[in-house]
């Protein structure tokens, strides 16, 4: 089995000795991703202000608003968006056949107005959450799974995005039913994944969030934690 998350810091002294330099290796891997045998979690770590450390940044429109906030779900992901669209990603890989389950929180407060996934001018949503799949060449080939709360689209929908074929869509929860309440969520990524591009899924690279309201220039608000991958 194969785990890999991204390290962000060098952690090696000049004077330090191998077993040293092993001994601290081994507390950051462990410190970064549960060992327990049957999950994988993925870190939710930093300051009040600003994206979690380990993840990445990208901003499609204007600036993004990410913070790390201690909520009773514990530390989770603060997400706002006026008219932006952005992402945070953190890489990881392992076989989604061993973990197939992805288990996460969240809660929405605002959801863009009128918008709907099944609409190109209209594709904004308050949570999303993906598992990417790399296929060579990344940039146009990933396979990406989402899992979103939409405004306008039911729950349970499946939908292919109107802006790329690659990633695809399943509504977990729609519109203004449940606002404010926090909601646990598990998912089959393995068997999604087969249900949705009708092949069998390659290694998993990376896990994302987002939000975005710029299509709909309306304004969104979410929060989500606690994920990670589990084998039942």
């Amino acid at each position: 089995m194969i785990i890999r998350l991204k390290k962000t810091n060098d952690l090696r002294p000049a004077s330090l000795t191998l077993a040293g330099l092993l001994t601290i290796l081994l507390s950051f891997v462990f410190a970064n991703v549960s060992t327990a045998a049957d999950r994988i979690t993925i870190p939710i770590e930093g300051s009040s202000s600003g994206p979690p450390a380990g993840w990445d940044l990208k901003e499609w429109k204007g600036t993004a608003r990410f913070d790390v906030v201690d909520t009773e779900a514990g530390k989770t992901i603060h997400l706002r968006s006026s008219s932006t669209s952005s992402a945070l990603y953190r890489d990881i890989e392992f076989d989604i056949r061993e973990y197939p389950y992805i288990n996460w929180r969240w809660k929405v407060t605002t959801v863009p107005q009128g918008a709907d996934v099944r609409k190109k001018s209209t594709d904004d949503q308050a949570a999303q959450v993906y598992v990417i799949f790399p296929r060579f060449p990344a940039l146009v080939n990933s396979r990406l799974v989402g899992y979103i709360w939409d405004t306008g689209a039911p729950a349970g929908s499946t939908v292919t995005s109107t802006k790329t074929s690659n990633t695809r869509y399943i509504v977990i929860r729609s519109g203004q039913t449940g606002l404010g309440e926090w909601f646990t969520e598990k998912r089959n990524v393995y068997e999604d994944y087969k249900k949705l591009f009708g092949e069998e899924p390659p290694m998993v690279g990376k896990v994302s969030v987002m939000i975005d309201s710029d299509d709909t220039e309306s304004a969104a608000e979410s929060y989500i934690g606690g994920i990670y991958f589990s084998k039942e």
